[in-house]
C-alpha cells in the first residue's frame, strides 16, 4: 500500500470494516476517480502476472468493479 495516492490513503484509513457472512467488506466512501483508482490496483485479484487467482478475491474485485461502474462518469 506504499505507492497509493494520498486520497487513497485517505479513503481507505476512513473506511469501515462490516463483517458479512465468511468474509469481511470495507465500506469506502470517496469520489468516482478514487475508486477508480482503487479498482486499478485490484486488478492482480483477477490472476495474471504470476499471481494466482482466488475465487473469491476474484468475485470481490469484480462485484467492486461493477458498483465503479455505476458511478457517475469522470471529467472529459
Amino acid at each position: 500500500m506504499a505507492d497509493l495516492e494520498p486520497a487513497e490513503h485517505a479513503a481507505l484509513d476512513q473506511g469501515v470494516t462490516v463483517r458479512r457472512g465468511q468474509g469481511y467488506t470495507l465500506r469506502v466512501t470517496a469520489v468516482p476517480a478514487v475508486h477508480r483508482q482503487l479498482l486499478a490496483r485490484c486488478q492482480p485479484l483477477d490472476g495474471g502476472q504470476g499471481v494466482p487467482a482466488v475465487p473469491a478475491q476474484r468475485k470481490a474485485r469484480r462485484e467492486y468493479e461493477n458498483r465503479v461502474s455505476t458511478l457517475a462518469p469522470t471529467g472529459p
